[in-house]
């Protein structure tokens, strides 16, 4: 019985170590002698491909900075940075499993989420609204009974958008793309009538239409949502540094030089700008530094 009893305090403890090894993201980089960056393929202008093999966007510039930082902590100017494309459904996946080290895309910091993910100090605030084409008639939520809308799967969008149609007697039936490009081109094909998504990557997906003047984003934004990026649990050091870089930059002003360069200047592929100020609730973080999850 005592030898039975060792054995599994000593499987225990083995099981407490492999997972303490596990989320030790520096020494899984230090070990492996790289980094992996996940990316989005369509989340303008935060992580995309804009005709090239490397991604660009907002995001992706916060997730080079963290690079930085982890280059100088562990002394290795020569780090090899690798780039993984990621869905709405398998980005949470990829994080936990170690197949990636650091999301840094258009993702939602919510207490569900959390479960299973860390979240950085919060990069952006949104609202759930709808992409249409102006002659679809479509002006507010009301408008999509008897029709059918898009959204992506794996989304907080999806989620959001049944219970408001469920809450409000709304008849109406959904489809889900694999990703944000999936889901407009149902709208764009005539499959859908609507597409439900962050009102940001909404305004940034018409930049980059082929006839941006054909749509528009119309009703009520649903509910407010911070995005943040996400790594593993447990795993303090490798927040320590993400955390401190996002929040040096928000300290030195740099984020919002960063925010001017991706939301109000003119951006790839099409050289034209979303044109969206910072709202109060993004400026109010740059002081405030919060990690504070959506509901």
């Amino acid at each position: 019985m005592l030898i039975k009893t060792i054995a599994a305090a000593c499987l225990v403890c083995a099981s407490a170590a492999t997972l303490a090894q596990a989320t030790d993201t520096l020494k899984k980089i230090t070990d492996s002698g790289k980094i992996t960056l996940a990316y989005r393929e369509s989340s303008v202008p935060f992580s995309y491909l804009a005709g090239g093999l490397q991604p660009i966007g907002m995001s992706v510039d916060l997730s080079n900075a963290v690079t930085d930082a982890v280059k100088k902590r562990l002394n290795m100017p020569n780090l090899k940075v690798e780039w993984q494309a990621v869905t709405s459904a398998n980005r949470i996946p990829l994080v936990t499993n170690g197949t990636i080290d650091l999301e840094c895309g258009s993702t939602t910091n919510n207490s569900t989420r959390a479960k299973e993910v860390q979240f950085s100090i919060n990069i952006f605030y949104t609202g759930t609204r709808l992409l249409t084409k102006k002659t679809s008639g479509v002006k507010n939520y009301g408008d999509l009974a008897k029709k059918t809308y898009a959204t992506t799967s794996g989304s907080t969008n999806a989620l959001v958008m049944r219970k408001y149609t469920s809450d409000n007697k709304i008849d109406t039936e959904v489809l889900l793309g694999k990703d944000h490009a999936d889901s407009m081109l149902m709208v764009d094909a005539g499959r859908a009538v609507a597409f439900a998504m962050d009102d940001i990557l909404l305004f940034g997906l018409i930049g980059t239409a082929k006839n941006p003047a054909e749509w528009e984003v119309v009703g009520d934004a649903l509910q407010v949502e911070p995005y943040a990026c996400m790594m593993r649990k447990d795993d303090p050091k490798f927040a320590e540094v993400v955390n401190g870089t996002i929040g040096g930059l928000m300290k030195s002003g740099e984020f919002e030089k960063l925010y001017t360069k991706w939301f109000m200047q003119p951006i790839p592929p099409r050289n034209t700008a979303v044109g969206l100020p910072m709202n109060k609730e993004l400026r109010d973080n740059l002081k405030a530094l919060s990690d504070k999850p959506a509901l």
